[in-house]
């Protein structure tokens, strides 16, 4: 049996307080007051694995051993089939500027365009189909760890559309939903409801406080 989360305090091992927000909706029910790694003057570790499963339980253990408390980690970001489940984990990284650039930050109409890129370089006729993924990691200070994984399947559109997403919502079709709305077309609390986080937080919550 999975250990299970106890009331009292939950580290979230980010550093967004927007992150810490939306996790605390979630789980503030189930009587944990969430409290985030940034708050606690906690260092960010380096995302070294290759796998979301990897980087989420970095972040989630480092956390953990950091406090003294309980830590939830997620690691997330989109794979596309036809690129051999690129960006992955380095999904994020796509949209780094380089030095020649411009200012430092992140470029997601850049990060679109290079998976489109990529897949135009393939052919016509290549399939498009991709995921998002979500890996919530809960650690403990003792090392005991639990992992739940979920996932948003869809496929990938051209050119973007679309004003109320972030990151590659515009150019994804999710197929958990009739029609061809990319995520950044549909209402937040729509895509909230279909999103790969939400899968995972599902699989979390039944686990830690189900019956």
């Amino acid at each position: 049996m999975t250990r299970r989360l106890g009331g009292g305090s939950l580290v979230i091992a980010t550093h967004n307080e927007g992150k810490l927000k939306e996790i605390s909706a979630l789980l503030g029910p189930y009587g944990l007051k969430c409290i985030s790694a940034g708050s606690l003057g906690l260092p960010e570790p380096p995302e070294t694995g290759t796998t979301f499963v990897e980087n989420a339980l970095i972040k989630a253990r480092a956390a953990a051993e950091a406090s003294g408390l309980a830590a939830l980690a997620d690691d997330s970001g989109l794979s596309v089939d036809a690129l051999g489940g690129r960006p992955g984990v380095y999904t994020a990284d796509w949209a780094e500027r380089q030095w020649f650039e411009g200012s430092p930050g992140r470029d997601w109409y850049m990060a679109m365009g290079k998976v489109e890129g990529m897949l135009q370089q393939l052919g016509p006729d290549t399939d498009r189909s991709a995921a998002f993924h979500c890996v919530l990691a809960l650690a403990w200070p003792d090392g005991e760890h639990a992992v739940y994984e979920g996932q948003c399947p869809g496929a990938l559109t051209w050119p973007p559309r679309g004003e109320m997403g972030f990151g590659y919502d515009p150019v994804f079709v999710p197929s958990t939903r009739d029609g061809s709305e990319t995520f950044a077309e549909i209402a937040p609390s729509e895509k909230h409801a279909i999103s790969h986080r939400a899968d995972a937080f599902a699989k979390m919550v039944a686990d830690q406080f189900g019956a």
